[in-house]
């Protein structure tokens, strides 16, 4: 570097350019002359015996005409380079490094604005001192300072708390987030579940966050199983970075975890495999299907919405509730005399009306085709397989066989279902909570859902009930208290409605082809390439206020994510497990 140019950082430029103490901040660089300078990015020549990294945010001063003040210019460096000043051709360096050629090493760092204090857009001149951001200018730079409720949502490169503004979760000014990633690397429903355990234990929620609940489908795996389990994984190093982020590591205290009955069992025993117990078993009965008209729900594949054997199931719908009656006490229907206590029976039961000359014009309506019937008819059978130890009255009534969000965290097992069965459980479940929660009246306490794989239930394309519910909760949800955080491996497949109304996107390790989807066109592009190769655990968080993502590192999980990490359950009432007995006092 120009010795003149090293010398002229400390000439006296840099007067008055320090964080309020005595102690003035040396300057990194100096604004370059040879890249344009605007008021929305700009180059830093870095000086020698100084570096730059991703990440770092700094700041320069200018003077403007005309006003007393000083303008800080603020921005977060988002690439850097260096290469030999003097050089003109590739083979120049070997020459270079010889000795044969002079020629000078130059580091330089681009820096993305994203703070003007006080807003006048001005460039900085060429040749301006530029600095590391001490603390206060780092929360002034990101809009930290700005912030009333405060919401730690990883560690920056610095090793220091980044924060998103609750406001644009909770539905003060903005709610929903949504996280895209690729399936394995990007850790998306891990950064999920992070998120819930700080919005639980920061603090930020004050005392809502005993009553704010979370329902979470977990859809691969049973890794959300042991969520009230500490992580024995967790190293003391890790430990630290939740103690830097205010938290203090641990599991989630209060869990209740939902599972599908297994498939032929006439005790209905929960299909989980590696937890066995505290572990409830879901289901509908006949009585429920037809009362809260949930046949809908049996079609939720994405169709063309010109398809008229909808027509036919409203019709169903409607007969099945107004002509039939809950008998006896578990959760049988009967219709016409007829009683139903198994799904099976139910389809057999409206193919024999449907195909009754007599009956059909009730049941399918008077004027509808047998082509649309025939297909109505097609999916219908086909149901009987995903459906029938989900819909069903041949057990006695368990107490829990309903899902509710009791506890602080409700996780709903659905990975030993097929597709089909799994869009059921989401829809229904999703919509009865939402109606519970828009009957209350009250935005709060917060409920939060978590869904992975939101492309299968709000696909762009096409129209089923599932879809319906989710815009519904993404447009109107702010409002009602229900916050939807969803993840997905590409976002270019989800409803665009969906994604256009969450406020806080996060991304994580994605597939270069993805990348360039206009969907992820808030990331810079030097952001949407280092998407393509970022580490597990690093996620890019894009919320209003800041105009450039915030590049998060995130602790390992202090809960248990597999049953190879499960450590004891904190909130287990009797003796601690032992090793013999690893499910001794699970609740």
């Amino acid at each position: 570097m120009d010795q003149g140019m090293h010398d002229g950082l400390h000439d006296g430029s840099d007067e008055g350019l320090h964080d309020g103490s005595e102690k003035p901040v040396e300057p990194v660089g100096m604004v370059l002359g040879t890249d344009d300078a605007t008021p929305l990015d700009f180059w830093v020549a870095i000086a020698e015996g100084q570096y730059l990294q991703l990440d770092d945010v700094v700041v320069c001063d200018r003077p403007v005409p005309g006003r007393d003040e000083r303008v800080a210019i603020s921005g977060v460096v988002s690439q850097v380079r260096a290469r030999h000043e003097g050089a003109r051709f590739d083979s120049d360096v070997f020459l270079i490094e010889r000795g044969v050629l002079p020629a000078e090493v130059v580091e330089a760092a681009k820096v993305l604005t994203t703070r003007v204090e006080p807003e006048v857009y001005v460039p900085p001149l060429p040749g301006a001192a530029v600095r590391r951001a001490t603390r206060g200018e780092r929360d002034q730079a990101l809009f930290f300072d700005r912030m009333e409720q405060k919401l730690p949502i990883g560690l920056g490169r610095d090793g220091d708390t980044l924060f998103a503004n609750l406001e644009f979760i909770d539905g003060t000014r903005g709610a929903h987030v949504n996280i895209s990633g690729i399936s394995g690397v990007a850790t998306k429903t891990t950064y999920a579940t992070f998120l819930l355990y700080s919005l639980f234990n920061s603090g930020v929620l004050a005392e809502d966050a005993l009553n704010t609940k979370a329902l979470i489908f977990n859809v691969k795996g049973e890794d959300l199983l042991f969520l009230d389990h500490d992580n024995t994984r967790l190293d003391e190093a890790q430990r630290d970075r939740y103690r830097t982020l205010g938290l203090i590591p641990g599991a989630f205290k209060s869990v209740s975890v939902y599972a599908p009955p297994r498939r032929n069992d006439p005790d209905a025993v929960p299909d989980v495999s590696t937890r066995t117990q505290g572990v409830h078993s879901f289901y509908w009965t006949l009585a429920d299907f037809c009362e809260e008209e949930l046949l809908p729900f049996a079609f939720a594949d994405a169709e063309d919405e010109r398809n008229q054997y909808t027509i036919v199931i409203a019709n169903v719908v409607a007969m099945l509730k107004r002509e039939g009656m809950r008998v006896g006490d578990d959760g049988a229907w009967q219709v016409d005399g007829v009683t139903l206590r198994t799904y099976h029976q139910l389809v057999d039961f409206v193919r024999e009306r449907l195909e009754d000359d007599t009956t059909r014009p009730a049941w399918a309506g008077p004027a509808t085709g047998a082509g649309t019937i025939n297909a109505f008819l097609r999916r219908l059978l086909t149901s009987q397989k995903a459906l029938s130890r989900l819909v069903r009255a041949d057990v006695p009534i368990r107490a829990n066989h309903r899902i509710e969000t009791e506890e602080q965290v409700t996780v709903v097992d659905l990975h030993n279902l097929d597709d089909r069965a799994k869009r059921f459980v989401v829809g229904v479940t999703i919509r009865r909570t939402f109606e519970k929660k828009e009957q209350s009246g009250l935005a709060r306490p917060l409920l939060f859902i978590v869904l992975d794989e939101l492309n299968k239930y709000a696909p762009r394309d096409g129209e089923s009930p599932i879809k319906e519910i989710l815009l519904d909760i993404a447009e109107r949800g702010r409002s009602l208290g229900v916050i939807l955080i969803g993840a997905q491996q590409t976002a270019s497949e989800v409803e665009r409605r969906v994604i256009s109304n969450c406020a806080i996107r996060v991304v994580g390790r994605l597939d270069p082809a993805e990348a360039a989807r206009p969907e992820y066109g808030f990331l810079p592009a030097a952001h949407q390439k280092r998407a393509t190769i970022a580490k597990p655990g690093t996620m890019f968080v894009m919320q209003p206020e800041i105009p450039v993502p915030l590049v998060v590192e995130f602790p390992f999980p202090a809960w248990a994510t597999r049953i190879s990490e499960r450590g004891p359950n904190p909130s287990a009432i009797g003796a601690a497990a032992l090793p013999d007995d690893p499910f001794n006092g699970l609740a």
